[in-house]
C-alpha cells in the first residue's frame, strides 16, 4: 500500500509516495525550497507543486514545523511565517490540493512515529525521545510506544535562549561552530531534557543525522542511550504517510 507524504521544513518542502509495508519511499523524493516568507498560501502552493509532480490523487499526509492542535489548527510557527498561527492547515491544504484527503501533524511527531515503527525505536519500551536537529529542534516523546504529541522541546531554555537558537544545526552553521563545540551544546541540551523526562533512549534525527559519526562520539554526560535515526531525513515523509493511512 502506498500513501503520499510531504514534509514542510524551514528550508525545504519535500515529498514522495511511501511504501507503508517497507516504511520507505516508493519513489525518489521531490524537493522545493520553502518560500520566503513562508506564509500559508505560498507554502500551500509549494506543497501542491510537490504533490502534482507525481500526479498523486489519493490521501496525503503533511508535516508542519510547529504545534498542530487536533490535527487541524496551527498554534505555533517558530520557523515559518507567523500568519500560520490560527490557520486550519488541513482545510487550507485540502482545498489547495483539489479536495484530496489531507492529514496534518507536527513534523517531529511524524519523524518519531516512523522511527518507532521502522527505525531506531522499533520494539523499544519505556520513554523514548526523538530530537530532530535542523533549522530548529523538533521533538517527539513516546511512552511505551505511545506518542505524547506537540511537545516542542526545542523551545526549552538553554543558556538564556531557546535551545534551538543555541544547539540546532542552523546555529552550528550560522556561528561556524566546530563539531566539538557544537557537540558540547548538544550535550548540555540533552542533559536538560534527560533531567526533565528521564528517557531510556534518545534518537537523533534531522538532516544532521547523516553525519552522526562526526558528533555522536563527542556527546558526553548522558546516561540514556543516544543513537542516530535510521530513516535519516526521510522519517518525516514516512511518518506523515503513516498517519494519513490511519485517518
Amino acid at each position: 500500500m502506498q500513501i503520499f507524504g510531504v514534509d514542510i521544513g524551514g528550508s525545504g518542502i519535500k515529498g514522495a509516495p511511501v511504501d507503508l509495508e517497507r516504511g520507505d519511499l516508493a519513489d525518489e523524493r521531490y524537493k522545493v525550497l520553502t518560500p520566503r516568507p513562508a506564509a500559508p498560501d505560498a507554502v500551500a502552493d509549494r506543497v501542491k507543486e510537490v504533490v502534482d509532480h507525481f500526479g498523486w490523487t489519493g490521501p496525503v499526509g503533511v508535516t508542519f514545523p510547529g504545534v498542530v492542535a487536533g490535527g487541524t489548527t496551527v498554534r505555533t510557527a517558530a520557523n515559518v511565517d507567523k500568519n500560520w498561527i490560527g490557520v486550519d492547515a488541513r482545510a487550507l491544504l485540502g482545498e489547495r490540493l483539489g479536495g484530496l484527503p489531507v492529514t496534518v501533524l507536527n513534523d517531529a511527531d511524524a519523524a518519531g512515529v516512523a522511527e518507532m515503527r521502522f527505525g531506531a525505536g522499533r520494539d523499544r519500551r519505556g520513554t523514548v525521545a526523538l530530537l530532530t536537529f535542523g533549522t530548529g529542534i523538533g521533538s517527539a516523546l513516546f511512552v511505551d510506544g505511545v506518542l505524547v504529541p506537540n511537545t516542542e522541546l526545542g523551545h526549552l531554555e538553554l543558556d538564556g535562549h531557546d535551545a534551538e537558537k543555541r544547539a540546532s544545526s542552523k546555529a552550528k552553521e550560522d556561528e561556524d561552530l566546530s563539531w566539538e563545540r557544537w557537540a558540547r551544546r548538544v550535550s548540555t541540551y540533552l542533559a536538560h531534557v534527560e533531567m526533565l523526562f528521564s528517557p531510556q533512549l534518545f534518537i537523533i534525527g534531522g538532516g544532521v543525522s547523516r553525519k552522526a559519526h562526526k558528533f555522536l562520539p563527542l556527546i558526553e554526560g548522558i546516561e540514556a542511550e543516544v543513537v542516530p535515526a535510521q530513516l535519516l531525513n526521510n522519517a518525516g515523509i514516512v511518518g506523515a504517510a503513516m498517519r494519513a493511512s490511519t485517518r
